[in-house]
């Protein structure tokens, strides 16, 4: 989740895994989310596209790697 803000200050949080596309209209920025959404920013569309890449790379680094063979067992013939 990202936190941004509306026109009028008021904060917003956003789940930056359903950003589809944003579009920059001079002083704000539309956000449109893949569920047909659209927010009204003041951020512009490359702060937005930053703090999500930031969340991303958060959630990734704190996933723990899975190993895949880990609890498979081979038969013996």
């Amino acid at each position: 989740m990202i936190v941004l803000h509306r026109l009028n200050g008021a904060e917003i949080t956003i789940n930056a895994e359903l950003i589809e596309a944003l579009e920059g209209r001079g002083n704000e920025t539309v956000v449109c989310l893949a569920t047909g959404n659209k927010y009204v920013v003041t951020e512009t569309p490359e702060r937005v596209a930053e703090l999500a890449v930031a969340y991303r790379k958060k959630v990734n680094a704190e996933s723990k790697a899975i190993n895949p063979a880990r609890g498979f067992v081979r038969e013996s013939p």
